[in-house]
């Protein structure tokens, strides 16, 4: 736990439940609806200390379990009776987590699980989550009540036998759960109990996911309009869903359930796939390449023991790798980003330079211009032996390096040790699903981030299918994309991952607004291939 998130569980009372000694705690949390981002604070602080999960492993997203520590043990709830699971494992001392979709006290097991451990003697408590009741329409645009219309019922209709004529009041809006398999009956019995046919309704199935599907339509044709539509689902009825059209928010961000292809390891992907969720995408890391240690480390010996002795005056730092390479022989020695004292640093673009702020060196030089070695060299200071006291440069780069940089930097008169700080050696092949969707179109868009990014990638993957956007950082990425036959859509106005990721995301707007403005169905490009599976 972080210093900070740990003040602030001290700071919690309620983070402290008065155990017997020798017996953990079991807290039983709700994660929402369905979006990773809708977790409370609370629950993720629990998780933070928990030894144990208990939870469904086909319904939990990966981003949720991320605020767990990495020794946490995940137990999936389908494997015995989850109290009974849970009991067993606080009577030995570990703090336990029990996580249950949307709210704990709506639709979940909470009152029988509870007094199971009441009756075992495990003290538990209980954190809410957003409800699925609440969460869903207000990523649907819907709101449940507005200045008409003050009344919200909420139905159970999982195990039918509902009595309609209980919920036939005209002004209230009504929100059925449960009903996705039986559409029809519950559209047939409103409309038995007085609802007009003409009754706006509508139902969203995954809510608050990048998969979230809303389908607006009336009493009379929801059960034909939503065919096929994929559970858990929704159903609101009332006037209340007029207001889907203006305040539908989520299903209509540019990327909305996306599928993109980030050739990149998930440490490197980070920024980027937040980026993209931002747009309602659905980033999936694949990393091309893999970053070992140099065959030899005298060369990087040597050039720590210059750093500390003196022997240069500037460091350049071609990308975040590098950065990491020299920070973790830096670990090595004991040695700090006060090594750098009296040194001038450059950074060839805003990714690199973030990740020595992150070590805690602010560097002293980057491109104005193109973030590339050329940009670095057009604003690189010309050697002058009156104001610079060493003229020797270090470059701590991968073995496969051009040697651009160190032309220009010669030719403005320093001298440059080319150090191999990582070597790149091409990723093994992905797993069989993500290569299949590779080549078979089941990408929406693939973002490369560099000419070698597009090589490996088809070199480990296959080339990507025509109908997948293919967007590019820069030129030169896009010339090697297009030299490999690929046809090139979109590329970014500067070379940087985060411009590359908004780049994508003007071209995703602009197609979405001229499917609109035709009349057509809006289709994502995974949609256009022959074969696709596509809902009017």
């Amino acid at each position: 736990m972080s210093p900070a998130k740990q003040s602030h569980a001290e700071k919690s009372p309620a983070l402290a439940v008065l155990a017997p000694a020798g017996v953990g705690t079991v807290t039983l949390v709700g994660m929402g609806p369905g979006d990773p981002g809708l977790l409370t604070l609370r629950a993720a602080a629990v998780l933070e200390r928990a030894d144990m999960v208990i939870v469904r492993r086909d319904a939990v997203h990966p981003e949720f379990l991320s605020h767990c520590r990495a020794d946490v043990e995940i137990v999936d709830s389908g494997d015995g009776d989850p109290a009974k699971l849970a009991a067993k494992a606080a009577k030995t001392g570990k703090n336990i987590v029990r996580l249950y979709m949307g709210d704990t006290t709506v639709g979940c097991n909470v009152a029988a699980e509870g007094a199971a451990l009441k009756k075992a003697g495990v003290p538990f408590e209980i954190v809410p989550g957003v409800s699925s009741i609440t969460g869903v329409p207000a990523y649907a645009g819907i709101p449940l009540t507005d200045a008409k219309h003050r009344e919200v019922r909420v139905i159970d209709a999982s195990e039918g036998g509902v009595d309609w004529e209980r919920f036939a009041v005209p002004d209230a809006t009504l929100v059925i759960m449960g009903a996705e398999g039986s559409v029809a009956e519950v559209a047939k019995g409103l409309v038995a109990a007085g609802r007009p046919e003409s009754t706006p309704a509508a139902m969203t199935s995954l809510g608050s996911t990048t998969e979230q599907e809303t389908v607006v339509s009336t009493l009379q044709r929801l059960a034909p309009d939503t065919k096929g539509m994929e559970a858990p689902g929704l159903i609101i009825v009332g006037d209340v869903v007029a207001w889907h059209d203006k305040l539908a928010w989520f299903e209509t961000k540019p990327l909305f359930g996306w599928r993109v292809l980030v050739p990149r390891t998930k440490e490197q992907a980070a920024s980027l796939s937040e980026q993209l969720r931002s747009y309602g995408a659905v980033p999936d890391e694949v990393p091309t390449i893999s970053v070992e240690p140099p065959r030899t480390p005298q060369q990087m010996d040597r050039a720590v023991k210059g750093l500390v002795t003196g022997r240069y005056e500037w460091v350049v730092f071609t990308s975040t790798n590098a950065v990491r390479a020299v920070r973790e022989k830096f670990s090595d020695y004991g040695l700090d980003a006060r090594a750098f004292a009296g040194l001038k640093v450059a950074a060839v673009g805003e990714q690199t330079a973030a990740a020595l702020v992150e070590f805690g060196v602010q560097p002293d030089l980057t491109p104005t211009g193109q973030q590339s070695s050329e940009g670095l060299v057009e604003v690189w200071p010309p050697y002058d032996e009156d104001l610079d006291p060493i003229n020797r440069v270090l470059l701590p780069r991968a073995d496969i390096a051009t040697d651009t940089l160190i032309a220009g930097l010669t030719g403005l008169g320093w001298e440059c040790e080319d150090v191999t700080a990582y070597r790149t050696v091409r990723a093994a092949p992905p797993p069989a699903p993500i290569r299949e969707a590779i080549k078979g179109g089941g990408f929406d868009a693939v973002l490369f981030t560099s000419s070698s990014t597009v090589k490996n990638l088809i070199g480990i993957a296959g080339k990507p299918h025509n109908v997948t956007v293919i967007a590019c950082i820069g030129p030169q990425t896009a010339k090697t994309a297009e030299e490999y036959g690929l046809r090139v859509d979109v590329m970014a106005e500067k070379p940087s991952v985060s411009a590359l990721a908004e780049a994508l995301a003007e071209y995703g707007a602009k197609r979405r607004a001229a499917q609109i403005q035709a009349g057509d169905p809006l289709r994502k490009p995974s949609q256009m291939r022959r074969g696709a599976r596509r809902r009017k």
